[in-house]
This record gives structure tokens, C-alpha cells and sequence, in this order.
């Protein structure tokens, strides 16, 4: 039940019980006489925002319900058409409604859903609902975006209602226009427009806020991002005729401004036009509105003369009898000039008014409506809403605004008739932008066109907004106005309202024919009709925006009706107060048309008397001839101690604005210091963060009222933070004697007094000299500090000491309190410092005095002194906060704090106070004169240190954010350092990890030179994994080494790339290759012309090693000696020579052994490469050979004198002699790859193979396993999950006690598995390196048939080397060929001669093939394989051809040809689950099981494998034979080996020769007499068989 009663006044009106009736209450009234009472409507819930039309209000309620109240004659079912109590809109009952707008005869609603409902009127399709000219109720009106596929549904934000439109502003902050009119800022002229439609014009800026006059729009949108060329400062005169830039014509009927001066251009206008537009020149005034003028108003004269004119004004106007016209001519038309004027001229009429006040009602909605919502939302609209404000804070001060829009606008095709002429072709009226609906009335030969500029895309896009900022709401703003100029005439699109850029408009209101804008400095700017005195100022023109003349109130909300204009402002207590400007409204409701014509109204705003009585007034709002206030009572003083904050925070912001411009702007026109531009952008910052919270408390006064949106409260760092940059600012201009360097200045800008700067820096001492003042006033923010704690403090006392809210306020003072005492603190630290620097040595404070730099104590009462100083030196030490400075007489050296140590002497022994300093170059002791003085310094310096360390250097830290200081800082620490006289690290900086003044852990390296060192150090030398970079005089190439380091030196393992191209990768010593390691050179490109793979002494190649020459087709194997050939030696080349021999002095020179591929050999003696010299026999494929002396190169005719012989064919002995010889000469296996060897013994912590200690082996394995991993740890890429699994299976080590049983032999054969696989065990680095010398030895032009002998016995040296290293990691392990110990007996009764009987398992005896080759063979299975396929080529070709034969014949014809009994010859054979007859056709069933089997040795590695399988064959015969015969039999030789050889015909094996081969070379010999030892003679007796089968 809700009852409408009057207060009167003086009552309390916050007397109800419930808590409801003490938020949200609504006053009304009309007018502002004294007799005048607010009359309360009373509902049972809070409203949170109203919205009031010509003669009827809208409200929302907590809870999101809507009333409305007044003449509603849209409803049908009413008796009377006036409804005198709010009446429940039940439709929307159902709907949570978060804003609500009210036109003069509709009205609407936004839900929390961003849908929208409309009702009332409809003549106009102002409810954008067509067919119907009346909504008796809300109802739901689509915004449906076309553009996308399909359509989308436009979600709302907030809604504004005029006359005869609507306007909507969407999620995505775009306008969006419907109902009748040129205000809609559509580019159409068929009204009415039913549906909504995009306001295209404004499309990619961002709207923040919509306000509808009667006739005219309003839209406050956020600043684009300011192009990026500087433009130059703009000029009010033209440089050519020295005619002012701006004109401005008014006639009765139209006004036009004009900034679009064109030189030496006659101008006609038609007769109509030209009767007084030129009679009397006017001189156009320039003034800044932002100043208010000494008086109040003109004199009396004058504002007679101004009304005469006004009332001139509006009988003109009203003879033309339409009333929708009446004043429009005064609305709209703004100015266009750049920001620092205003250009105005005093001819203006009343015009301007209208404009403005639109603004308000919207404005003050966007926020109110928010309180519905939940808090998050509220937030997270501030967020949206917040996005440029970095961008402007350097605006460039001469921005032509209009040029830059003119460029972003997109150019539309259709404009209205007097715009179509102006845009067409390229041309446009350049910088004439007059009142868009005027134009048609100007002659066609004003708008001269002017060449433009080819428009630039100037990206709409925000840029990039610090985080912090995003939610605060954005201070960079531009008013767009657009609408009816006069009736009927064309359709304008929006303008930009120039002359309020950059005034920080908050908020927009649209009074019926006048707009406000509100700023965020607390002014009310207004223009357009003021026939009334509804704009609050008597200025002419009226179309320019104009100061309301309310001297020195913060205003801080706005309403706007039909003729008045509402202001809400901080009045001298904490209560607000609230002033009226407009028409007077008789209580009299019989009030003729006549006298409100002649009626009574304001010339400047009043204060209505009764605002104290209403209580703490949240917003206000105005429509038709009411005004509206919502109000609170102050309950426990929550809402007086909110208000208080919010004041506090408006006035400091008028504060900081006013030094701003007052003085600091000025101050930087002069030019200025770092230091001073500094601190003036570090004001900026901190101003613009106030004037941001100042908008954001005012919004969150009439929005929600709950504590928990406090910016101040949640973005609590982002303020101290600025506070502290700030004073830092502050205090670094101090301490550089800056504010005394500026005493000339403002004596030069502000007179002999400076009495601006007096009056701003609030002074009260007297007779203070004018540095002082200065400094007090920059200092003046830091009281601000102490300010936010106290009000903080007042409102947590309004909560339970026990809440969540208590307690963050709580923390948030405590947080303000601590950082204005630690600012002071800081303060006094540059005061102190300043007084230092004054009494210092003049010569050393140039190079000493930093603005940063701060003093903590110094020495000059002698109480620190060097030790075993000169008798007559001057020590004297001073700390500062980055740095310990030891001055002398002339000189001063500084010591950085980041790397400096000090420790205290103890006293006992030797009496002295004494402190030990240590730098990375330095160290020396300093005496203190007295134990106090001693722990004073240490305390000092310690602390300075710690400080420094954490990076906060002057800034420190306010003790309640919780970091506890330290006593001492920590011994190691991370810092960077310039050395000064190191020899090596001359002037190289170094960045990284420190223990006590040496670089130790992590760190960079930086020389002059531009060499870079990057990795481990220890005690101040590279030491560890580093990456080391040295550039080359070629500019795009270095020397580049990664790897290990020892005491400053490569040493290790490590890979440098040099800049020629080269590779090397290996080991190092003492800066030099020394150990194993690979060198490519050529070209960085896959194929290297040559690689070296081998043995390297102090640089050079010394030892065995493996050179490919690519580019010559040679690979040379052997020793060398001073990067020389000297020694035994192979060579082979890419078109099969092979030879071995002797080198000496890089060349072939000696005895040696030539072969060619067709098996020509000689053998003799050899002087240069290829070069045969002296004595040697040279033999013939077919055996005949000569004897003799030879002299010639190899390929080319031989010079020869000796004897011929034929051998006789039962000579063969010769022959076989010949054969016998290769690999003589060759490099012994045991000789090769010592050094790889050598480097696993050092790893294990020996000097030579077998000298040392088991468990230090073991020891340096844990060592290298745990560092591996930790560095793969740190870059885990590097390995897969496998690999990590095996690595930490290896940390565990088989452990036993006594002989090796076989449980535990295969225990170490798992872990000896498991370490080969991964290179960081250094076994399997061993392995590892082996496989790749031994493929780059027998791969390429190393696949020589001749050389298998020797890849042969390489692999058996590598197994017996390998055997040695697993020997001496296992000492119970028997030696070579010794067997295994019997595992202890368990069970009784077993037989030991039942065991004899078995055959032994291969390897259980011989150890080293068993336990490795499984390991080694599979690695190098390739290289090896392919040498014997070329070795048995002959062989296998014919083998081959013969099996190809002999498998055309069918199953049962090549058993018969192979002579098997026939009792062996299957009957039925199985195939595919069926059994069938094995017919005289049957081919490749029979005995298939075990040609399958046989066909599996292909597959394996190792000789005891292929044995296994060969085993395997045999059995699956037997089983195939003893299903047949169906008894047991044992097999003779005879009966097995045709069967065997049937077998194998079928197995097709290509290359079994080699298979054999490597067999024979490579199985046990324990093995050969075994059973594996029979069955392999059968199967190489087949081998043969076959080769010299005969087909008969």
C-alpha cells in the first residue's frame, strides 16, 4: 500500500521502524520559492533511480520492480488519466528491471537480462512498436543486429526517451536510434522509423552514455587514441590576411560558428542574408570558460539588453506557432575549435542552452539503475566502461579534434541536401563545421570547398590500458550532439561538441531545448535555450557550452526538465545541497499560458532552502516542470561518513586540477628539467588516478552504496603505489635542488610574489622562502593519505568489529596510515640528503649527486677510519642507499651496495672495532671509533644492502605490508657488477649469482668487446655448463662454444662452432681440443667436405683417428701425429682402392699393401700419395705377378724393371701367401679409439684403465646422473618419459656380496642395458661414442669388403674393453672365460649328473659376448652386415640363383630331389586351420612352421640369437616328424640334414652367407662343440650344399 504525503518542513522524515523507509526515499516538487515543500512518495521498498516525462515519472524499486506515478493516459482501464500514487506496472512483475527512462508521453525499461520493454505514446514510433498508436503496457521492443548471419539480438544496457524518439545503448557500447525526427542521427529521411536501427555514424567508438531532449541528442562517448604525428599549436589568425580563423554569424532565425576561414574569398550572400549578418563587425571575445569572471555577472545594463534580446528572441519564434520548434534554433550547434580556446562572440543568443541539458537525465541513470544489479555486475560494467584513459594524459595541447574525426568518420553516401553538396567528390568544408541544420540557409557559395587530405585509417580499436585501470571509469571524453536545427530540414548525424574536449565530462543531461555536461572537476558546462535561465549563466553565444555560474560549489549530479535545471553539490557541511536554475512554478495550477511566458525564473542557479531537510540526497533528476531527489538517512553514520569520502576526494581532485593548470602547465611551456617533467607526469598520474576515483565514488554514491565496490578499497595497491612513484619524484627534485631551480621560473610566469603558488601551496607560515613553498605544496598529497585513513577508519566504525567488511576497511587505513607516515619518513631521508649535498665539496657533488641517491650516514666526525691509513690521508666514508662512497682529498671511489659484504671483527683478541668490508676487487677494514659507533654502521650498512638487494632502493618499504627486514643480508645474493681492474674482466659487466664478492651459480658475462660468457660459476672462474660467444670481424658470424668449464677454461665436453663454418665437437682442456672429439669443416650444410673423427692433443690431431675427405672420395684410418698422417695406416677410396701401409709427413711413404677392386695388389714400397717408389711385387688377378723395382702413380703407366712369373697350377701355395697379408699393416684394434676409453676411466674417477677405487666409480656415476637430470629437470623438452624412467632405475645400484650367481649376473645385465641406453650414464656415453666412430669409419666410402676383418676385431676389442670397465664396476664378476658360480642348493634330492646332462646355456661361461653384444651388435649390426653382404656377394649370388631355381619345383618333387626318405614326407598339412592332403601340386605347406621360424634369424642380432633360432628350426622339424611317425626316434645326420636343407631352400634367406659369416666370427667359442655348434655346421653345410648343387 503506498500513500502520498507532504512533509513539512524541518520534520524528520527518516522516522519509520523498518530499514526500508531510511534508503531510496523520493521527494518531488516544482519551482524553487521558499514556500516551496518536497512532497515524499511513499513505497514500501527503496527506489534506486527515477525517470520523470512531461507530466509523468517512472521508478525503480529493490527488487527490480517499476512504478509509475502522474498523467498516464496510455492506460486504458483508468478512470482518470492522472494517477496520483505510484501504480505497480505488474506486466514487468515478472522481470528483474535494472533501469528505467521516461520521455515526455512514454516511457522504458531495461531488464538484467539487456532486454527492453517500451509503453506509453506511439504516434511518432517512439516505442518502436509499429502498427499501434498507443502501449497501454510495457512491452518487449528487439534490437536485432542485421549485419551478422543470422540477425543477433542486441543486448541493452540503458535506454533514453525524448519527444518523439528513443535512443538505446547497447553491450557493445553502440547507439542505437528509433521513433521521428533528424535527433534519431540516422542517415534517412522517412519517419516515422519503426524499428531500431544503428546509429551508424558514432559505429566504433565507444558510447558510455545517451540523454534525448525534445528535439535533440546527446551522447558521451570515450576519447579514440590520438593520432600519432605531433600537430602543431593552433593559430586564431590566418598567417595570410591576419583575419581572425573564427567567425561567427547570428540572425534571428540561425546562428552559424565557423572556424573554416578562407583567404581572400568574397563571400555574397543573398539579400535576406546580408541585412545585419555584416552591418556591425564583431569582434569575436576570446575567454576560457573555465575561469569564472571577477563578477558574477555583466552589469545591470547589459543583462537588460541580453533579456530584451532573448525575449525578442522567443516572440520571433513563438509567432511562427509550432510549438515543437520553439527555441530549436537555440539547440544543437556547438563549437567546433580546438581545445585551449574557446572563441566565442558575444552575439551569441540564447541558443546554445538546449544542448546541454539533454544530458542530465541520462547521465545520472546509467549508474543509478546499476544499483539493482549484483555488485559484480557493477564492477564489471565500470570495467567496460573504463578503457582509454592512459591515452590522453599527453594529449597534445593544440588537437584539432575535428580534423582528426573528420578523418576517422566513414564516408557516407547519402546526406541530407545541404550536406550532399559539401561532401561530394573528395571535397568537404574543411574546417567549417557550423550548426549542421542551418546550412540549407546559407548561400551555396559560403561553402567553398577546400582540398582535404586523403584520409588516413586511424584504428578505432582501445590500445593497451594498464590492468589496474580497467575498471575505473574513463575521464577522456567527447559530448556528440546532433538534431533539429529548424522544422522540417534535412537529418543531421552527430557532432562532436569541441569546446568541451578535454574537460573530463562525467555525465550528460537533455532538458527539453538545453543540455548539461558534468565534469569530473565538479563544474556544470550548458548551452541551448535560456529564455528561462535554465542555463545557470547569462552568457551569449548560447550555443557555445558555458561554466553554470555557481562559484566555487563541486557539483556533482545533474537533472535537466523543460525549462529548469537541478544541480546536486557538496554543500559546506557533509550534507549535499542542491540549487535550482529555471522557471519559476506558481503553486497556482490555474497559471495562463500568458504568464508563464512572462513568468519568473532564475539568472543564476539558487539554492532551494529546503534541501537540509531532506536528508543525504544520492541523485537527482528533473523532466517537465517537476524535479526529483532520492534521498538516505544517515544510519549510524554510514551514509554521512560515505558522503564525507566522496566530498573529500571531489575537493582534493578540484585541488590537484587547479595546480595542474594553474601552475604547472604554465611551468612547462618555459621547458623544464627531467627531473621537473618527471614529477609533472608522476602529478598527472597521481591526478588522474583521483579524478578517477573521484567519479567512481560519486557513481557508487548513487549506484549502490555498498562498501564493496570501493575502488579505493579494492585497488588499494594501484593508489599506493602511485602515491609512492610520486614522492619518489618529489623527493628525487628535492635532493637535486630543483625546487630552487624553480624560483626563477615562477617569478618569470606568476610576478615578484608568486602569489599564485602562496595561495596553492596552503601555507601558513609566513615570510617561508619560495623553494620551501613550492616544496609544500608538492608535498600536499601526503596529508591526502592521512585523509583516506581517517575517513576509512570513520566508516568501519559503522560496522561490527567482528565483519568482513570492518576488517578490510580496517586493513585498507592501516595500509593508507603506514604509507603517508612512510612517505614522510621519506621525506625527511631527501631533506637531510639535500642539507648534505649543500655543505659537500663542490668538485665530487657533480658526479655524486643523482636524483635518486639518498643519504643514510657518513663519517665526517672521523667516527670510521681505514686501518693502516697514511698519517695524513683523508678517509671519509659515506652511505648512501645505493652505494658506500670512500672519498679522499681529489678522488672518491664507489663501492655498489648490490656487491658489497661486510662482516664485524670480534674484539676479543685484538681490541680494535673493526669492520671487514669485501667488494668484488676490493676488500679493506674499516675502524669505528666506539663499540656503539661500530654496530651503528653495521646496522646501516646491512640494511642499505638488504634494501638494495630487494630492488626497492630509496622507495623502502612501509613496514605494514608485512615484510620482515632481515638482520643481515644473505651471503649469496643476485646482482650485477662492472669490473674495474681485473685484467681479464676489464670493464666486462657481470650479471648472476654472488657469494661473498666472488660470481658463483648462474650468471652473464659481458665484455666491451662483445664477447659473452652465459652459464656456472665458481669462486669468480667459469665453472660448469656455459655458453661462450665471440664475435668475429665478419659482422654476421662468432665463434660460438658451448660446454663444460673448469677454473675459467674450457674443460670437458663441449661443441664450438667456429665462424669459418667449422664444427668441432669433443673435449676439452685448458682452452685447447685435447681428448676425443669430431671437427667437420666446410660449410655449414649437410654434406661437410671433410670430417675428422679421432684423437686430439693441445690442439692438434695426435692418436688414432678417422679422416673423410669428401670432396676427394678418400678416407684415411689411422695415427697421426701434429695434426699429420704419420704412422700405420688404411685408405680407401670411393672407387675400391685399398690401402694399407705406413705414413710419414702427411704422406703415403714406406712399405704399404695397394689392392684394386678387380684384386690387382702390389705390395712394395710407396714415396708420395698413390706413388709407388722402389721395390714391390705386383700381382694379376689370375695370380701372375712381377718382381721387381716400380716407380709411377697408381692409375697412371708404371714405370718397371723385374721379373714375370706364371705360376704353374699346382703353385698355389704363393698365392695363398698373398692373400694372408692384409691388415698387417693396419692399426691394431686394441690401438684404436684409446682416448674415447681413456675419457670413460676419467669420468669413473681413474687415470688409466683399471687404477682406482670401485666405489669412487660409483660415487661419480651417482654424480653425473643427479646433475643430468637436475639440468634436464630444467628443461625437461630435452627427454622423453622412457628416458626418465631408465634414469631412475639407474640410481639404484646391484648390490651383492660374494660370487656371481646367475640371478644376480642378470641382474647386472638388466642395469648394463638399461645404462647403455642412455648417453648421461657414462657407459652409455662410451657406447654411444663408439657407435658413431665406428659408423663413421665403416659407412660411406668405408664400406670397403676388405676392410671386414677389421670390423670384425674392432667390435671384439670394443666387447673385451667394455668388459674390462664392467669388471672393475663388478669385481665378483669371473674374468673371461671363467664360469658363473652355482646358485646355493634350496631344494633337495635335485641331481647334479641330471644336470651335466643339459647342455650349457651359451654364455654362462665366456661373460664378456654374452653380457655386451646384445648391447653393442644391435648398434652396430648395420655397418658390420653390409661389409660381409660385400664380402659373400659371389657367393650369395650363386646360392641365390640356385634356391630361385630349385623353389619352382612343388613340395613333395624337392623332397624327393633332396633325397628325404619318404616316411618323412607329410601326408596332410594344416592350412589355415584346415587339414588337407598334401597332393603331387601342394607347394610351400609342407614343414612351413619351421621355415617360418628359420626365416626369423634375419631379424635377429647377436650370434647366440640366430643360433636360438636356428635351434628353434630343428625342434619344429622334430615335432612335424614325430606327429607323422608317431613314435620317438632320434635323427642320424643322415636322415636330418636333407630335411634340414629342404628347410632351408624354402626359408629363401638372401644374404645367408653373411648370416654364417657373422656367426662364425663372432658366437663363443664354448659354444662350437655344443649342441649350437652342430646345428650350426648343418645349417653352413646346407649353405654349401646348395651353392654346388647340381640339377639334374
Amino acid at each position: 500500500f503506498t500513500i502520498k504525503k507532504k512533509c513539512s518542513l524541518g520534520t524528520e522524515i527518516c522516522g519509520e521502524e523498518d530499514g526500508s523507509g531510511e534508503r531510496g526515499l523520493l521527494h518531488t516538487w516544482m519551482g524553487y520559492s521558499y514556500s516551496t515543500t518536497p512532497e515524499r512518495i511513499l513505497l514500501s521498498r527503496p527506489v534506486l533511480q527515477a525517470a520523470l516525462g512531461a507530466r509523468h515519472g517512472v521508478l525503480l524499486v529493490e527488487g527490480g520492480q517499476v512504478y509509475s506515478f502522474g498523467e498516464l493516459p496510455w492506460k486504458q482501464n483508468q478512470t482518470s488519466s492522472v494517477v496520483t500514487e505510484p501504480v505497480l506496472e505488474a506486466v514487468l512483475s515478472e522481470q528483474r528491471v535494472v533501469f528505467v527512462a521516461a520521455g515526455s508521453v512514454h516511457s522504458g525499461v531495461v531488464t538484467e537480462d539487456g532486454g527492453m520493454h517500451m509503453w506509453g505514446e506511439n504516434t511518432h514510433g517512439q516505442c518502436g512498436l509499429s502498427g499501434l498508436s498507443v502501449i497501454p503496457n510495457p512491452t518487449p521492443v528487439g534490437v536485432l543486429d542485421s549485419e551478422g548471419m543470422p540477425p543477433q539480438t542486441v543486448k541493452i544496457l540503458e535506454v533514453a526517451c525524448g519527444d518523439q524518439h528513443t535512443l538505446a545503448l547497447s553491450a557493445k557500447h553502440e547507439v542505437w536510434a528509433w521513433g521521428s525526427g533528424c535527433q534519431l542521427g540516422l542517415n534517412t529521411s522517412k519517419f516515422p522509423v519503426w524499428k531500431p536501427q544503428k546509429v551508424e555514424h558514432l559505429a566504433g567508438r565507444h558510447v558510455l552514455q545517451v540523454a534525448c531532449g525534445a528535439a535533440h541528442s546527446l551522447a558521451l562517448v570515450r576519447c579514440l587514441p590520438p593520432p600519432h604525428e605531433p600537430r602543431k599549436p593552433p593559430q586564431d589568425k590566418c598567417g595570410q590576411c591576419h583575419q581572425m580563423l573564427y567567425t561567427m554569424t547570428d540572425r534571428e532565425d540561425h546562428v552559424i560558428i565557423s572556424d573554416g576561414h578562407h583567404c581572400s574569398v568574397g563571400v555574397e550572400l543573398d539579400s535576406r542574408e546580408t541585412t545585419s549578418a555584416f552591418e556591425e563587425p564583431v569582434e569575436p571575445t576570446i575567454e576560457n570558460p573555465e575561469e569564472p569572471e571577477s563578477s558574477p555577472y555583466p552589469d545591470e545594463q547589459a543583462v537588460k539588453a541580453y533579456l530584451k534580446r532573448l525575449s525578442d528572441h522567443a516572440l520571433a519564434e513563438h509567432t511562427t506557432k509550432t510549438p515543437s520548434t520553439l527555441h530549436s534554433a537555440q539547440f544543437s550547434h556547438l563549437s567546433y575549435h580546438s581545445s585551449p580556446v574557446t572563441s566565442v562572440t558575444p552575439m551569441g543568443s540564447a541558443l546554445n542552452n538546449l544542448v546541454v541539458s539533454c544530458a542530465s537525465a541520462v547521465g545520472e541513470r546509467v549508474v543509478s539503475t546499476y544499483e539493482a544489479l549484483s555488485l559484480r555486475k557493477v564492477i564489471g560494467y565500470w570495467v567496460t566502461m573504463m578503457c582509454l584513459t592512459k591515452f590522453f594524459v599527453l594529449q597534445v595541447p593544440g588537437e584539432r579534434v575535428e580534423e582528426r574525426l573528420r578523418q576517422e568518420e566513414p564516408m557516407q553516401g547519402k546526406k541530407s541536401s545541404s550536406l550532399g553538396d559539401i561532401r561530394e567528390e573528395e571535397a568537404e568544408l574543411s574546417r567549417r563545421l557550423s550548426l549542421p541544420g542551418l546550412l540549407s540557409q546559407v548561400s551555396p557559395r559560403l561553402l567553398r570547398r577546400t582540398s582535404r587530405h586523403r584520409a588516413r585509417a586511424v584504428p578505432l580499436a582501445p590500445g593497451g590500458i594498464p590492468e589496474a585501470d580497467a575498471h575505473l571509469p574513463p575521464l577522456q571524453t567527447e559530448v556528440w550532439s546532433w538534431g533539429r536545427g529548424q522544422e522540417g530540414n534535412g537529418d543531421y548525424l552527430p557532432v562532436c561538441v569541441k569546446s568541451l574536449n578535454g574537460k573530463e565530462v562525467l555525465r550528460v543531461a537533455a532538458g527539453a531545448y538545453h543540455s548539461l555536461a558534468l565534469t569530473a572537476q565538479s563544474q556544470v558546462f550548458s548551452w541551448g535555450c535560456n529564455t528561462s535561465g535554465q542555463l545557470g549563466h547569462m552568457e551569449s553565444p548560447t550555443t557555445l557550452p558555458h561554466l553554470a555560474k555557481v562559484y566555487g560549489i563541486r557539483v556533482w549530479d545533474i537533472g535537466a526538465g523543460q525549462q529548469h535545471t537541478l544541480l546536486l553539490a557538496d554543500g559546506d557541511c557533509i550534507q549535499p545541497i542542491l540549487y535550482y536554475s529555471g522557471q519559476q512554478v506558481k503553486e497556482v495550477m490555474e497559471q495562463t499560458e500568458e504568464e508563464e511566458k512572462t513568468g519568473e525564473y532564475t539568472q543564476q542557479p539558487v539554492l532551494l532552502p529546503f534541501c537540509m531537510n531532506l536528508g543525504y540526497v544520492s541523485s537527482v533528476c528533473a523532466g517537465g516542470r517537476t524535479c526529483a531527489a532520492l534521498t538516505d538517512c544517515n544510519v549510524m553514520g554510514f551514509i554521512a561518513s560515505l558522503h564525507e569520502l566522496a566530498a573529500a576526494v571531489r575537493k582534493y581532485y578540484c585541488k590537484l586540477s587547479n595546480i595542474n593548470s594553474l601552475l604547472l602547465q604554465p611551468l612547462l611551456k618555459l621547458g623544464m628539467t627531467v627531473c621537473v617533467c618527471n614529477l609533472i607526469g608522476r602529478f598527472g598520474r597521481l591526478s588522474q588516478l583521483t579524478g578517477q576515483n573521484s567519479a567512481s565514488l560519486t557513481s557508487f554514491l548513487r549506484r549502490s552504496r555498498d562498501i564493496r565496490g570501493l575502488v579505493i578499497l579494492d585497488d588499494a595497491h594501484l593508489f599506493l603505489d602511485t602515491y609512492s612513484e610520486y614522492c619518489s619524484a618529489v623527493g628525487d627534485l628535492l635532493v637535486m635542488g630543483g625546487f630552487q631551480a624553480l624560483v626563477k621560473p615562477c617569478h618569470d610566469v606568476f610576478g615578484k610574489g608568486a602569489e599564485v603558488v602562496q595561495k596553492l601551496s596552503e601555507c601558513s607560515e609566513e615570510d617561508l622562502p619560495l623553494a620551501d613553498v613550492l616544496a609544500h605544496l608538492f608535498y600536499l598529497p601526503i596529508k591526502h593519505l592521512h585523509e583516506y585513513g581517517r575517513l576509512l577508519l570513520k566508516l568501519a566504525t559503522c560496522y561490527e568489529v567482528s565483519s568482513v567488511d570492518y576488517q578490510k576497511l580496517q586493513d585498507a587505513c592501516s595500509k593508507y596510515e603506514s604509507m603517508a607516515l612512510h612517505l614522510k619518513r621519506r621525506r625527511k631521508e631527501a631533506e637531510y640528503t639535500l642539507h648534505f649535498w649543500k655543505s659537500f665539496p663542490g668538485k665530487m657533488t657533480d658526479s655524486l649527486r643523482k636524483p635518486s641517491r639518498r643519504l643514510i650516514c657518513e663519517s665526517s666526525n672521523k667516527a670510521l677510519t681505514l686501518q693502516n691509513a697514511g698519517r695524513f690521508s683523508v678517509n671519509w666514508f659515506i652511505l648512501f642507499n645505493d652505494a658506500l662512497v670512500h672519498a679522499q682529498f681529489s678522488t672518491h671511489h664507489v663501492f655498489p651496495l648490490a656487491t658489497l659484504w661486510v662482516e664485524p671483527i670480534s674484539e676479543e683478541n685484538t681490541g680494535i672495532y673493526g669492520l671487514k668490508v669485501t667488494s668484488p676487487e676490493e676488500s679493506f677494514t674499516l675502524l669505528a671509533s666506539s663499540p656503539a659507533e661500530k654496530a651503528k654502521w653495521l646496522r646501516s650498512i646491512n640494511q642499505a644492502v638488504e634494501q638494495a638487494l630487494s630492488g626497492l632502493g630509496h622507495d623502502g618499504i612501509p613496514p605494514s605490508t608485512g615484510v620482515t627486514q632481515r638482520a643481515d643480508p644473505p651471503i649469496s645474493r643476485t646482482a650485477s657488477y662492472t669490473f674495474y681492474k681485473d685484467s681479464r674482466l676489464k670493464e666486462a659487466i657481470y650479471e648472476g649469482r654472488w657469494v661473498s664478492g666472488k660470481p658463483n651459480g648462474r650468471g652473464v658475462v659481458k665484455w666491451p668487446d662483445g664477447r659473452i660468457y652465459t652459464g656456472t660459476f665458481k669462486n669468480g672462474l667459469e665453472d660448469g655448463y656455459g655458453d661462450y660467444v665471440v664475435p668475429n670481424k665478419n659482422p654476421n658470424s662468432c665463434d660460438h662454444y658451448q660446454g663444460q668449464w673448469k677454473d675459467g677454461k674450457m674443460h670437458g665436453f663441449g661443441t664450438f662452432r667456429y665462424a669459418s663454418g667449422e664444427i668441432y665437437e669433443g673435449s676439452f682442456q685448458d682452452n685447447m681440443r685435447h681428448g676425443h672429439g669430431m671437427l667437420r669443416s666446410g660449410k655449414l650444410n649437410s654434406t661437410s667436405p671433410s670430417v675428422f673423427i679421432g684423437q686430439w692433443q693441445y690442439d692438434k690431431k695426435s692418436g688414432y683417428g678417422v679422416f673423410d675427405d669428401i670432396t676427394r672420395g678418400e678416407k684415411y684410418m689411422g695415427m697421426w701425429l701434429d695434426d699429420q698422417r704419420q704412422g700405420n695406416a688404411v685408405v680407401v677410396t670411393q672407387f675400391s682402392l685399398y690401402y694399407e701401409g705406413s705414413f710419414s709427413n702427411n704422406k703415403m711413404m714406406g712399405n704399404g699393401v695397394l689392392l684394386s677392386e678387380d684384386d690387382t695388389t702390389f705390395e712394395g714400397e710407396f714415396s708420395e700419395d698413390w706413388t709407388l717408389n722402389g721395390k714391390g711385387v705386383l700381382t694379376m688377378p689370375n695370380g701372375d705377378y712381377i718382381e721387381g723395382s716400380f716407380s709411377g702413380v697408381w692409375g697412371t703407366g708404371l714405370k718397371m724393371s723385374g721379373s714375370y712369373y706364371k705360376p704353374s697350377l699346382y703353385d698355389s701355395d704363393k698365392e695363398k701367401a698373398h692373400a694372408l697379408k692384409l691388415g698387417r699393416l693396419a692399426v691394431h684394434s686394441e690401438e684404436k679409439w684409446k682416448a674415447v676409453f681413456l675419457e670413460c676411466w676419467n669420468r669413473l674417477g681413474c687415470d688409466s684403465p683399471g687404477q682406482g677405487q670401485t666405489t669412487t666409480a660409483w660415487d661419480n656415476i651417482a654424480v653425473a646422473l643427479t646433475a643430468n637430470r637436475r639440468q634436464q629437470r630444467d628443461s625437461p623438452e630435452l627427454l622423453s618419459r622412457s628416458h626418465h624412467k631408465t634414469l631412475e632405475s639407474l640410481e639404484f645400484i646391484p648390490q651383492h656380496v660374494g660370487p656371481v650367481t646367475l640371478e644376480v649376473y642378470h641382474t647386472i645385465r638388466r642395469y648394463l642395458v638399461k645404462a647403455c641406453d642412455t648417453p648421461l650414464h657414462p657407459l652409455g656415453r662410451l657406447v654411444e661414442t663408439l657407435v658413431s666412430v665406428y659408423r663413421m669409419t665403416y659407412v660411406g666410402v668405408g664400406a670397403n669388403r676388405r676392410l671386414l676383418p677389421q670390423a670384425v676385431n674392432e667390435i671384439k676389442s670394443y666387447l673385451s674393453r667394455i668388459f674390462q670397465l664392467v669388471r672393475f664396476l663388478f669385481p665378483d664378476l669371473p674374468e673371461e672365460g671363467g664360469s658363473l658360480a652355482d646358485p646355493p642348493k634350496e631344494k633337495g634330492g635335485s641331481d647334479p649328473a641330471g644336470k651335466q646332462l643339459e647342455s650349457p646355456k651359451p654364455g654362462y661361461v665366456r661373460c664378456s659376448s654374452a653380457l655386451l653384444l646384445p648391447v653393442l651388435l644391435a648398434r652396430l649390426y648395420p655397418p658390420l652386415f653390409t661389409l660381409y653382404a660385400l664380402e659373400k656377394e659371389k657367393e650369395d649370388d650363386v646360392y641365390w640363383e640356385c634356391v630361385l631355381r630349385l623353389n619352382k619345383q612343388p613340395d613333395l618333387a624337392l623332397l624327393a630331389f633332396l633325397g628325404v626318405q619318404e616316411k618323412f614326407w607329410p601326408v596332410t598339412v594344416t592350412v589355415h586351420g584346415e587339414k588337407q592332403q598334401v597332393l603331387s601340386s601342394t607347394k610351400d605347406t609342407c614343414f612351413a612352421s619351421a621355415v617360418e621360424t628359420l626365416q626369423q634369424i634375419s631379424t635377429t642380432f647377436t650370434p647366440s640369437d640366430k643360433l636360438q633360432v636356428i635351434q628353434l628350426t630343428f625342434e619344429e622339424i622334430t615335432q612335424e616328424v614325430l606327429a607323422l611317425l608317431k613314435q620317438d626316434f632320434l635323427w642320424s645326420m643322415d636322415d636330418l640334414f636333407p630335411v634340414f636343407l629342404f628347410v632351408v631352400l624354402r626359408a629363401r634367406i638372401r644374404n645367408l652367407g653373411s648370416e654364417v659369416s657373422l656367426i662364425e666370427d663372432l658366437m663363443d667359442p664354448c659354444v662350437q662343440h655344443g649342441e649350437h655348434g652342430i646345428m650350426f655346421t648343418t645349417l653352413k653345410a646346407c649353405y654349401y650344399q646348395i651353392q654346388h648343387e647340381k640339377i639334374t
